[in-house]
């Protein structure tokens, strides 16, 4: 070949020598794995900053008590089922017959059952004291114990057909058995009671609890005492009666 068309053989132009470079790194060299006695640096742990975030406010937990006396003035207030005494509304004007619970000038009989006589005492017990509040005098009280329930209505139509008392008071007791001797003796006693204050003209007081079991009879010995008293104002209004009809 001629000089400007190419090189000799065995020679390598200069022009070649200038031109063959080492090239430049343009990339970031690759990533070296640690040697065998290289070890990874662990990352440096995050330190919060304590001053950065303010302290947590524990709230104490609320009694036991507060919360159930926020829950009760919550909750809406229900009526009790069952009997409760109230006031009636009666316009002005309208004549009203209205007895009250005074023992003053009363003679009063108690017929009591000795059956269960352990609730009968306190029935007893407790009658007796309510008369002893209204002003009954000792002596103007009369006391007919019978055999049981059954013979109640009997007895309180003797005291009441003598004439003598004001009103009279029945007071029982009449447990539920495994048979039906309950519910005879039961309504038998209530409606012989019934009677014998629509025959003789004289308010008997209806005091025979008629319960379940011995726990019910306990919770109800009170009621002695309410009969004492609704016996009373019976009385004080049957005499305001008479005394309208003689006038």
């Amino acid at each position: 070949m001629s000089a400007t068309g190419g090189f000799w053989p065995g020679e390598a132009p200069a022009a070649q020598e200038e031109d063959v470079q080492e090239p430049e790194a343009a990339v970031a060299e690759p990533f070296a794995w640690p040697g065998p006695h290289e070890e990874e640096a662990e990352p440096e742990p995050q330190v919060e900053q304590a001053t950065a975030a303010e302290p947590a406010v524990v709230q104490p937990e609320p009694d036991a008590e507060e919360e159930a006396q926020e829950d009760a003035e919550q909750e809406p207030e229900v009526a009790p089922v069952g009997h409760v005494p109230g006031e009636l509304d009666i316009p002005d004007g309208v004549a009203v017959l209205e007895g009250s619970p005074s023992g003053a000038d009363r003679t009063v009989g108690v017929v009591v059952s000795r059956f269960n006589g352990e609730i009968s005492n306190r029935l007893l017990e407790a009658a007796l004291e309510a008369l002893a509040a209204a002003g009954v005098a000792e002596e103007r009280i009369t006391v007919m114990p019978v055999p049981g329930a059954f013979e109640l209505p009997i007895g309180a139509m003797a005291l009441a057909k003598t004439r003598r008392y004001s009103c009279v008071i029945a007071l029982g007791c009449v447990v539920r058995g495994e048979t039906a001797h309950f519910e005879y003796v039961a309504g038998e006693a209530a409606s012989g009671l019934q009677l014998a204050g629509l025959e003789t003209g004289v308010p008997v007081a209806f005091g025979v609890l008629t319960v379940e079991n011995a726990e019910q009879a306990e919770a109800r010995v009170d009621k002695g005492a309410e009969v004492a008293r609704a016996a009373l104002e019976m009385a004080d209004l049957f005499s305001q009666v008479r005394a309208t009809a003689r006038s």
